[in-house]
């Protein structure tokens, strides 16, 4: 499974940027979508991810009520909108994906050692 990611970019504080993750090879066989994040000298957070089956979302704290997950099944595409930006959002965002049959629970999803596919990172800078 190869996955591409598009957008990223600059903004301003308090905007609002998109990011798009597509699915690509076996990509059917991708069960779970996520989104991390690392900025320069922090360790890889966890933002957010969907279950692709049935759309179960889960939220990094540090995002919950600014950032929405989606995914669009017909394009095997996964969707990072965010908004009401923060300074402290600028960061490398990167798409995963799970694919395999292992029951993956809920506790694990936040965890980056579940996702065995990775597209490249892509900057978004918000500035103040």
């Amino acid at each position: 499974v190869q996955l591409q990611v598009s957008g990223g970019g600059m903004v301003q504080a308090g905007g609002s940027l998109r990011l798009s993750c597509t699915a690509s090879g076996r990509a059917y066989s991708t069960n779970i979508m996520g989104w991390f994040r690392q900025a320069p000298g922090k360790e890889r957070e966890f933002v957010a991810a969907i279950r692709w089956s049935h759309g179960t979302t889960y939220y990094g704290d540090s995002v919950k009520g600014r950032f929405t997950i989606s995914r669009e099944i017909s394009k095997n595409t996964a969707y990072l909108q965010m908004n009401s930006l923060k300074p402290e959002d600028t960061s490398v965002y990167y798409c995963a994906g799970r694919s395999g049959n292992r029951l993956i629970f809920s506790a694990d999803v936040t965890q980056s050692s579940v996702f065995n596919n990775w597209g490249q990172g892509t900057l978004v800078t918000v500035s103040s």
